[in-house]
């Protein structure tokens, strides 16, 4: 059962507690950060909000906090899937691609961006043209099927944050096994915490409101 039914995001508010947090941020990040917000909302298979919070600190992390699908520093060189791969696209093309890591969560190895693509709905697409993955609107379909599905390590969302339980640290291995997870739980629980705050405040003005308007009657 979801916590919540509808995702609405203050995507003021949201960027305005990021601020307080990590410092002013410049126009393009935030351009960035609204537009992920903006993903998450329009998405109808995330309706919990610890899986938005989860997502954000995913992505804080993966994309060195641009908030923006990026390529792998280096890209892949002296790792095994930074070598060229040929692939032949339905047309009989061939194509000479690396498939280091990309997008909001770094995607790697052809096998990787071909069962994505399939995932996602756009077949070979991905595997052929493997820089799709720095399309924002792409890149955050691809992370949305993986982590709930658990198509980047067998492990996905609802293992770890469900009706349950809410495990944040452990929830790392959806990507990449514990690799910086106590990192992303801190980032995750600021996330989520700022949000329930507002929630708090929202609620407790408006009882003084109203109690205001009904004393004025």
């Amino acid at each position: 059962m979801a916590v919540e039914d509808t995702m609405i995001l203050d995507h003021e508010k949201w960027i305005a507690t990021y601020s307080i947090a990590y410092g002013r941020i410049d126009p393009a990040k935030q351009q960035n950060i609204d537009r992920l917000l903006s993903a998450i909302e329009a998405d109808a298979a995330v309706t919990d909000i610890r899986w938005a919070a989860y997502m954000l600190a995913t992505v804080k992390h993966e994309c060195a906090d641009r908030w923006q699908p990026l390529e792998e520093y280096g890209k892949g060189a002296g790792r095994p899937y930074g070598d060229l791969v040929t692939v032949v696209s339905a047309d009989g093309q061939s194509h000479m691609n690396t498939y280091y890591g990309r997008g909001y969560v770094q995607i790697t190895w052809k096998d990787n961006y071909a069962r994505l693509g399939k995932a996602i709905g756009v077949n070979d697409q991905l595997m052929i043209f493997p820089e799709r993955a720095l399309d924002p609107s792409i890149a955050y379909r691809i992370m949305s099927e993986g982590m709930r599905r658990g198509l980047f390590t067998g492990r996905k969302l609802g293992d770890y944050i469900n009706d349950h339980r809410c495990d944040y640290r452990l929830a790392r291995q959806i990507i990449n096994g514990l690799d910086q997870a106590d990192r992303i739980r801190h980032f995750v629980q600021l996330a989520f915490a700022a949000r329930l705050a507002f929630e708090r405040v929202d609620r407790m003005v408006r009882h003084v409101e109203f109690h205001h308007a009904a004393a004025e009657l």
